[in-house]
């Protein structure tokens, strides 16, 4: 059996993958990155698009992908306005917090698109596409990863970046305890009457979580996170009726709403993953993790699970195994608290706007516009969010 051998495999060529790849660029790693399809850029618009914070901007500064990106499609969030079921407000304001913007909003297959070509531009890297992974063996000395055509790789270290139905993850015998929230993820891009100003905005309703997200010119992006029997009415709508369901659900806020990208949506799962290390395996992205996109920080997850495990792998010792236990337990440990947090947040928020016993909803709209009063104290939240502390 003829085995071609390098330092690091990572399985999946998503956002995460291709960023961690992209961060190594630099280091004499020798690097296999197997995904089965190259990404490819949306027809017009992309649906699916993303929060990234100021932290996370600059990693993609840092590993030379940012500079690269047209500004064209870009839209920065200069103030946030979440709005409660009975009222209530919440507002947030990147000039309050001493910041130039609060983050950026940018289409999937963008990003993706952008990693895959500086990736294919790196020495250090070999891209295998399409390729498959059909059988993992894991030996003291090396991971091997044997694909479908036959061929068999060899590395110090397997990083699994498949995904929330992770391949690797599965053959590694991982535990993955998903919880279905029974809704759905409705997506779909608009063109827009009155200019959004760089106002990212969201209503809790009681069906569902609706964010209006700027995109670069009077366009917006939505995303409805609502049970799945209201998901497949709004999926079923006319582009007329659902351009008018989603303008009167944000009150109006931004005139009448054109269609610009047919509606899709996901299902909504929280991925908990108690172990994300294993002798000479990490994980990383949603394969690590996945959280309800109430927070818009899916992807920064993502990207900070690649920054940190590239961090480590470039600063350790020459002689260091980059398989070692101690190492990658490390990486484990640096990147628990965040994803902890941002999974109890956001599970914490679905549940406590889902429940509507007898002065519940009441106590709940209180406690926003307390802590809209309060502008210390947005001012902190808005600034650990957007790692600017």
């Amino acid at each position: 059996m003829q085995v071609t051998r390098f330092d690091v495999i990572i399985v999946g060529g998503g956002l995460a993958g291709l960023a961690l790849a992209c961060a190594l660029r630099h280091t004499r790693l020798k690097i296999a990155l197997v995904e089965q399809h190259a990404p490819r850029p949306a027809a017009g618009w992309d649906a699916r698009v993303y929060a990234v914070s100021p932290t996370n901007a600059a990693f993609l500064q840092t590993i030379g992908i940012w500079k690269h990106l047209p500004t064209e499609r870009m839209a920065p969030i200069s103030a946030m306005k979440i709005v409660g079921d009975d009222g209530a407000r919440l507002d947030f304001s990147a000039y309050a917090a001493g910041l130039t913007e609060l983050g950026w909003i940018l289409e999937s297959s963008l990003m993706a698109c952008e990693l895959w070509e500086n990736v294919k531009r790196q020495s250090n890297v070999t891209l295998l596409c399409p390729a498959t992974p059909v059988e993992l063996e894991m030996g003291t000395a090396s991971a091997l990863l044997t694909l479908t055509d036959g061929r068999t790789l060899a590395a110090s270290l397997l990083v699994g970046a498949d995904g929330r139905d992770s391949w690797t993850r599965t053959a590694m015998g991982l535990r993955a305890h998903i919880t279905a929230y029974d809704e759905m993820g409705v997506v779909a891009n608009f063109e827009c009457q009155t200019p959004h100003r760089g106002i990212a905005r969201q209503w809790f309703r009681r069906d569902g979580v609706l964010a209006w997200l700027p995109l670069a010119g009077d366009r917006v992006s939505i995303v409805w996170s609502t049970p799945d029997e209201n998901a497949r009415v709004l999926l079923a709508l006319p582009a007329e009726d659902l351009c008018s369901r989603v303008a009167a659900a944000g009150n109006c806020e931004l005139g009448t709403f054109t269609l610009l990208t047919p509606a899709t949506a996901f299902p909504l799962r929280l991925v908990r993953v108690p172990q994300i290390v294993a002798p000479r395996l990490a994980l990383l992205g949603d394969a690590a993790h996945g959280i309800h996109p109430l927070s818009g920080h899916g992807i920064n997850l993502g990207y900070q699970d690649a920054r940190t495990l590239a961090e480590l792998l470039a600063a350790r010792p020459e002689w260091q195994d980059i398989g070692n236990e101690r190492l990658l337990n490390a990486y484990q440990r640096q990147r628990r608290e965040e994803t902890l947090l941002m999974q109890a947040t956001t599970h914490a928020l679905h549940h406590l706007f889902q429940q509507d016993f007898p002065g519940f909803r009441a106590l709940r709209n209180l406690g926003m516009n307390l802590t809209n009063a309060l502008p210390v104290l947005k001012n902190m939240l808005v600034r650990y969010a957007t790692g600017a502390f």
